[in-house]
């Protein structure tokens, strides 16, 4: 803490030289550059909501219109070809792969066989002989690559793309970056946090070979990263934040142990990081983020087919001792070990087959209405906030959000939405994704059969 000279000076100076606080200038606030940062973007946003409030009824679905060739345009000619700004990325290249698949899948559009093909043999390329893919061909295999790999297949979809997984060895990858703690590094000798569970557990579940030994003391962890505030952080005594809070929740609803976290908090927190602007903040007191449209909203789509264990959570048992949790799938404590006839890997199907009853628990259009005239650029792609660049990332997240707010009054997963859900014309409506993973719903369906058969 910084010492505070004034008050030695005051002390020590004569009654008759010190001078007259001033009320006017002690009631001036100090504002923080978070604060300043604040106020401009919510002028910028205010703004564009001003216009918007001005014009026709015929104009303002025009200003709410999702450009999809352009989006496509933008997207298809990333993966094709990057400028020379992009070098700073190229350990995270299949994360580019995913970025660009699963937003081009997202807006419904097919790929060119021969494109796909090149995916394909790309990632091949990046795959580790000992298991795992790197953010390159010949790089160091990484969780973090691993799943933005397995998710740009699973999005392709294709025999060919889902047989050139090698399984084996991906589960002997996982193993390795297994800690004592029960939670995962991101790499050898690398970090240890939620998103590293996450990645692993997601890549787990979607490729049919999550079991016992992965999942042991995984819900140790992350329980201990949720913090006062409800959310989840990155690890043990950190601050809570968007993108683990969503990272933590998914993993412990794909090991079937989300009761144990306290999601009444969990959802109190997340709900409030959605801001005065629409769109959502990642941490307490920072700035709207258009990724955050999914990390955040993401959550939430989960917590509603949750809420029946949180309302379980909030009503005293009425047997002293009994617990009043219930399971996330009704899977029994016993088919951890694989000695039942349900599987760990069956919980993600089981759970994006519940039918949910609530409504959604966020603002819907209002997230709609900040990422269509806030975060999309009429040349292509997202950005992160009004006064941003757009890039990969935000585009891909941006899309995401959006997708879950569209389906968000859907009861069933992937169920067409009423036209009153879709801000704009009925044509921004976007393909559903499954919010465990986020990838578009019938890739999760075809690689789920695909990967069952054995």
């Amino acid at each position: 803490m910084e010492s505070s000279p004034s008050f030695s000076t005051s002390f020590s100076s004569p009654p008759s030289t010190n001078p007259i606080p001033n009320p006017n200038l002690d009631s001036q606030p100090r504002l923080t550059v978070t604060q300043l940062e604040q106020l401009k973007v919510e002028e910028k946003v205010a703004e564009i909501y001003r216009l918007l409030n001005g014009v026709s009824a015929h104009a303002r679905s025009l200003m709410s219109e999702l450009w999809c060739d352009k989006h496509v345009e933008f997207l298809t000619r990333g993966l094709k070809q990057l400028g020379p700004s992009y070098h700073v990325l190229d350990a995270n290249r299949p994360w580019l792969c995913y970025w660009i698949l699963h937003s081009i899948a997202l807006l419904g559009e097919p790929l060119d066989t021969e494109l796909e093909n090149d995916v394909v043999d790309f990632l091949s390329r990046c795959e580790d002989e000992d298991g795992g893919y790197g953010g390159g061909p010949g790089q160091l295999p990484h969780l973090a690559t691993t799943y933005a790999a397995v998710n740009t297949l699973v999005t392709l979809g294709s025999e060919n793309a889902l047989s050139s997984i090698n399984r084996d060895n991906i589960y002997k990858f996982l193993l390795r970056m297994k800690d004592s703690s029960g939670a995962f590094r991101m790499h050898d000798a690398g970090e240890i946090d939620v998103r590293a569970c996450y990645t692993a557990i997601s890549v787990a579940s979607i490729l049919n070979i999550l079991d016992y030994e992965l999942v042991k003391d995984v819900g140790n962890y992350i329980l201990r990263c949720q913090t006062y505030e409800g959310g989840i952080s990155g690890e043990p005594g950190s601050e809570a934040h968007g993108g683990y809070t969503f990272c933590g929740l998914a993993t412990m609803i794909l090991i079937n142990e989300a009761d144990r976290l306290d999601l009444s908090s969990l959802l109190d927190w997340v709900a409030f990081r959605q801001g005065v602007e629409c769109g959502f903040q990642g941490r307490t007191n920072k700035l709207v983020d258009g990724c955050y449209s999914f990390w955040q909203g993401g959550v939430l789509a989960l917590m509603q087919r949750l809420l029946p264990i949180v309302a379980k959570q909030l009503t005293p048992s009425s047997v002293s001792g009994e617990s009043s949790l219930g399971s996330t799938c009704n899977i029994k404590s016993s088919d951890l070990a694989g000695q039942g006839s349900g599987k760990l890997s069956d919980v993600s199907f089981s759970f994006i087959k519940r039918h949910t009853e609530s409504g959604p628990l966020f603002h819907t259009i209002a997230l709609q209405q900040y990422i269509l005239l806030c975060s999309q650029v009429l040349e292509g792609g997202f950005k992160d906030k009004p006064g941003k660049q757009r890039d990969f990332y935000h585009t891909c997240y941006c899309l995401s959000g959006l997708s879950v707010s569209q389906y968000s009054w859907s009861k069933d997963a992937g169920a067409c939405p009423l036209p009153t859900a879709i801000l704009g014309p009925y044509s921004n409506l976007l393909e559903p994704i499954h919010p465990l993973h986020n990838v578009v719903l019938d890739k999760y369906y075809i690689s789920h059969e695909f990967f069952s058969r054995s």
